[in-house]
């Protein structure tokens, strides 16, 4: 039985994705690096400790990875005012802790980013607890964020959910199932790979779904 949802933040409970992107890409065209959008945005979800080197090469990582990750921290920081939560989000946090599930926000942002999230939502006053960069050795796809979460709440078996392969891909290490949605841009195909159960529109999708048993059958 399931007694722990664990929940993805960036692109799952907010819509940040597409703002992660962009700050990417001017962080690398402060360097005249440019690469196109859509490589960015296919390594949003995994830690920014490993996505220098996934869109641009081991080379640029050992060379400029540590400088392009405070640039992009100082390119995120004048968006983050733009980014809202997805419908439902709230919802969704409530609607499982009515099911006495423990709840867990958990993402490998900085940890500034991730209270300025949950707050658009007042997820902290509803969530048993959260994680952020610095409460996992490895970033996903690694399970370490994942097994933090779960341990911080004592939990036994948890699911996680999250937008992007990266989320999946970390629950397997876990071995734990997965849901996957569609807020982060990625295709049905790809999050079922990757190992998602099910693949559902948003929070308020899976609000209905979990309201319909889905969480009793995995």
């Amino acid at each position: 039985m399931i007694d722990t949802v664990i929940l993805d933040v960036d692109g799952t409970l907010v819509d940040s994705n597409y703002h992660h992107t962009l700050a990417w890409s001017r962080a690398f065209g402060r360097h005249d690096l440019n690469p196109p959008l859509w490589r960015i945005h296919r390594a949003i979800g995994m830690g920014g400790d490993k996505l220098v080197a996934e869109v641009a090469g081991g080379d640029v990582e050992t060379e400029l990875g540590d400088a392009l990750r405070d640039q992009w921290t100082e390119e995120f920081d004048q968006l983050i005012g733009e980014v809202r939560p997805f419908d439902g989000s709230r919802l969704l946090l409530e609607t499982l802790k009515e099911r006495d599930l423990r709840v867990v926000c958990a993402s490998s942002g900085q940890p500034q980013h991730v209270e300025t999230f949950l707050d658009l939502f007042d997820g902290r006053s509803v969530a048993d607890a959260w994680t952020t960069a610095d409460d996992a050795e490895e970033s996903k796809p690694a399970a370490d964020l994942l097994l933090a979460a779960l341990g911080r709440v004592h939990g036994t078996s948890g699911v996680m959910v999250g937008d992007a392969t990266w989320d999946a891909r970390a629950a397997r290490a876990a071995g734990m199932p997965s849901l996957g949605l569609r807020t982060g841009g990625f295709g049905d195909a790809e999050l079922r790979d990757a190992g998602a159960s099910d693949v559902l529109e948003g929070p308020r999708a899976l609000v209905d779904a979990v309201k319909q048993g889905l969480l009793d059958r995995l």
